[in-house]
């Protein structure tokens, strides 16, 4: 083999080596690229996931005060219209309480406002379907009219 045989297949192996290597660094260049978008999704998933656990958080910190600043202070209130307005109150900031709604039905309906207490019922038996004494109350009042 001449030496410029030798110098040729030389220079051959280095470009293929080169091309190797280069097609090698693209695909290692798109994996970090694809990577990349995944730790964006991920990061993007983990700060929902942390805004949603905040709101639940307010939630339960809403809902703790409506029962220890109104819904605790409706049940031993010797005035209907003050019950009436403390379940109001609390409900404005724990909408999603059943018995709350209840409880407040059974005072509008003690009032005679049973429009409004029909509303409650129905509301309670929205959050918790299978609330008999929401559906008895409902039921009874409906008789009523």
């Amino acid at each position: 083999m001449t030496r410029r045989s030798v110098f040729f297949l030389l220079a051959v192996f280095a470009a293929t080596m080169f091309a190797c290597n280069s097609e090698i660094l693209q695909k290692q260049a798109e994996q970090i690229k694809q990577q990349e978008l995944e730790i964006a999704q991920q990061r993007k998933d983990l700060e929902m996931m942390l805004a949603n656990q905040q709101l639940q958080d307010q939630k339960q910190q809403d809902c703790n005060r409506a029962f220890r600043d109104y819904f605790e202070k409706a049940q031993i209130a010797s005035a209907g219209d003050q019950a009436i307005a403390l379940y109001r109150e609390g409900l404005s900031l724990c909408p999603g309480d059943e018995v709350a709604h209840y409880e407040l039905g059974r005072a509008l309906a003690d009032r005679g406002r049973y429009l409004e207490a029909e509303k409650e019922f129905e509301a309670a038996l929205n959050l918790r379907p299978d609330f008999t004494d929401a559906r008895r109350q409902l039921e009874s009042i409906r008789k009523k009219r």
